[in-house]
C-alpha cells in the first residue's frame, strides 16, 4: 500500500505568503538598512493570527523578533555614534547587528522551505 502525501492547501498558501514576506524583509533590509522593515512587519502582525497552530506562525513571530532586536541593536549604535569615541564602537555594533539580520532572514526563509519550525 503506497503512502498518500497531503497538503492542506491553507498551509500552503501561509507558506508562500511567508516566503514573500522573508523576501520583502530581505529587500528592506539590503536597501534600507531595515527602515522599510516597518512596512512588513506590519504584515506580519496581521496575518500571523491566520496562521495559529501551524509552523508558519513561529517564522511570523521568528521574523517580528528579529526586527525589534534588529531595531534595539541599531538604536544602541547610533546613541553610541554620538560620541567621538564610541563611534568605532557604534560601527562594530551596526555591523554585528546588520550580520545577525542577515543570517536570521536566511536562517528563516531556508527553515522554511525545509518545513520546519523556528525556535521561539
Amino acid at each position: 500500500m503506497a503512502q498518500e502525501l497531503v497538503y492542506e492547501r491553507g498551509l500552503e498558501d501561509a507558506k508562500q505568503f511567508a516566503r514573500i514576506l522573508y523576501v520583502a524583509h530581505a529587500l528592506t533590509f539590503f536597501f534600507s538598512l531595515g527602515m522599510l522593515s516597518i512596512l512588513v512587519l506590519i504584515v506580519n502582525y496581521i496575518r500571523r493570527p491566520d496562521t495559529a497552530g501551524t509552523m508558519v506562525y513561529s517564522h511570523h513571530t521568528w521574523m517580528i523578533r528579529s526586527f525589534w532586536f534588529y531595531l534595539i541593536w541599531m538604536a544602541v549604535a547610533v546613541v553610541l555614534a554620538i560620541t567621538i569615541i564610541g563611534i568605532p564602537i557604534a560601527w562594530l555594533v551596526g555591523a554585528g547587528a546588520w550580520v545577525w539580520m542577515a543570517y536570521r532572514i536566511i536562517r528563516g526563509f531556508l527553515d522554511l522551505n525545509n518545513n520546519r519550525a523556528m525556535p521561539v
